[in-house]
C-alpha cells in the first residue's frame, strides 16, 4: 500500500499557515478546525510543520503565555516528508523513528496532503480486516476432500 491510497480515501482538505502568522492565530485555527497540525507554507513551498507539540514547547518556553511568538519561531523547520509513491511500511518506520505524528506529502515540490499516524494505523487495520475476511471466505468455501 502506498501513501496515495491513504490520500485517496482521506480526501484533500489541507490547512496551512505562513511563518509570519502569529502562534495565537495558528492555535485558534487548530482549535476551530479540531486539527493537530498545520503545514507552514512560504511562496508556495513547504517550509515547516506546526503541531500541538511545537505549540506546547513554544508556550512553555515563553513562561506559559503565547505572547507575540510567530509560527516561524515555533515550527519544525525540518519535518519528515514523503511522496504519494512512498510505501506505507516506509512511512511507519520513519514516523516511529522520529516520533512524528504528521507528515506532509509532497509531489514535485507541490503539497498533496498530510497524513497522520492515525491515518497510517487505520489503513493497516483496514487492510488486515479485509485480508481476514478474504481468508475466512476462502476457508468457508474450501472444497470437501473425497473419501
Amino acid at each position: 500500500m502506498k501513501v496515495s491510497d491513504i490520500l485517496r480515501v482521506k480526501g484533500g482538505t489541507l490547512y496551512t499557515i505562513t511563518p509570519e502568522d502569529s502562534l495565537q492565530t495558528a492555535m485558534n485555527m487548530m482549535a476551530e478546525k479540531d486539527i493537530g497540525s498545520l503545514v507552514v507554507m512560504s511562496h508556495g513551498l513547504v517550509v515547516g510543520m506546526l503541531t500541538f507539540r511545537e505549540v506546547i514547547l513554544a508556550v512553555n518556553k515563553n513562561g506559559g503565555v503565547v505572547g507575540t511568538t510567530t509560527v516561524y519561531r515555533a515550527m519544525d523547520d525540518g519535518p519528515l516528508i514523503c511522496t504519494p509513491a512512498t510505501e506505507l511500511d516506509e512511512v511507519r518506520r520513519m514516523m516511529l523513528e522520529r516520533h512524528a505524528r504528521y507528515m506532509p506529502v509532497i509531489d514535485n515540490r507541490m503539497l498533496m496532503g498530510v497524513i497522520s499516524f492515525y491515518d497510517v494505523a487505520k489503513a493497516v487495520v483496514d487492510a488486515q480486516n479485509f485480508e481476514n475476511k478474504m481468508l475466512k471466505a476462502y476457508i468457508r468455501d474450501w472444497p470437501e476432500q473425497e473419501g
